[in-house]
């Protein structure tokens, strides 16, 4: 994968959040190297999945994880202390809390997102681009009024990637905020249609520009789209996007 940037934070903020990628489709030999830095609890959940490319997938956005959260703390990468949430989603442990970082993963088939910053709730999303037959009831489902009247208003070759756009920008919004808020999908709008800029228009009675919270679009790659939400302390550009760098590191 090519990176957009090579080894830098994303602008979206003042180079505070970072957005790395990494493919997890690896040979027999990184999986064990990875399997080494999981504690037994996710060697445990990694047993679970059914399909041995999910558990190894799942192995290896761990060990991933644990890399770049450790080169952030200092620390090593089996020193990093994580706890999940009911839903399965890691936090950094309260012995981290000083550091003051903040994480979100993200993955769809063989690629992961990782999002990381400072101070500010984050969450990501990434999914490749594919057909989906139930598309349009889903939209029916699950989207706003707003978003399903943008969505039929397009031309039909446009929707493919104009649901996976306002998909990913829901789902990041949904993690950034948190499993306790329990936001409805259809409590909010956001842009959708290809070529427009992400950005959040409203979240109930509130304008996008007045909830705190900015969102933006980032493509790893032709076939995948990404979404980013962020907690907002000053205005952004609208027209701005994040970008992300892909991790070609091993795994040691």
């Amino acid at each position: 994968m090519t990176a957009v940037v090579a080894n830098a934070a994303s602008p979206l903020i003042g180079g505070a959040l970072e957005i790395v990628t990494a493919r997890l489709d690896v040979g027999l030999e990184a999986v064990c190297k990875a399997a080494a830095l999981l504690t037994r609890a996710e060697i445990e959940r990694a047993c679970h999945f059914a399909v041995e490319s999910d558990r190894r997938r799942f192995i290896v956005a761990r060990a991933r994880l644990r890399q770049h959260l450790g080169v952030r703390l200092g620390i090593a990468p089996d020193e990093v202390e994580l706890e999940y949430g009911p839903h399965g989603k890691p936090a950094l442990a309260a012995r981290h809390g000083d550091s003051g970082l903040r994480f979100s993963v993200s993955h769809s088939d063989d690629l992961a997102a990782f999002a990381f910053t400072t101070g500010l709730d984050i969450g990501v999303d990434v999914e490749k681009i594919r057909t989906v037959r139930e598309a349009d009831s889903l939209v029916e489902q699950f989207f706003s009024p707003r978003e399903r009247a943008l969505y039929r208003a397009l031309e039909p070759q446009y929707r493919q990637r104009a649901f996976f756009n306002c998909w990913t920008r829901k789902e990041a919004l949904v993690k950034a905020l948190g499993e306790g808020l329990r936001l409805p999908l259809d409590s909010f709008d956001v842009t959708l249609a290809p070529g427009e800029p992400a950005e959040l228009l409203r979240i109930d009675e509130r304008a996008g520009a007045e909830c705190g919270w900015v969102i933006r679009e980032f493509s790893p790659s032709p076939d995948v789209v990404g979404a980013v939400a962020i907690q907002s302390r000053e205005p952004l550009p609208a027209a701005m996007r994040a970008t992300a760098v892909a991790d070609s590191r091993a795994l040691h």
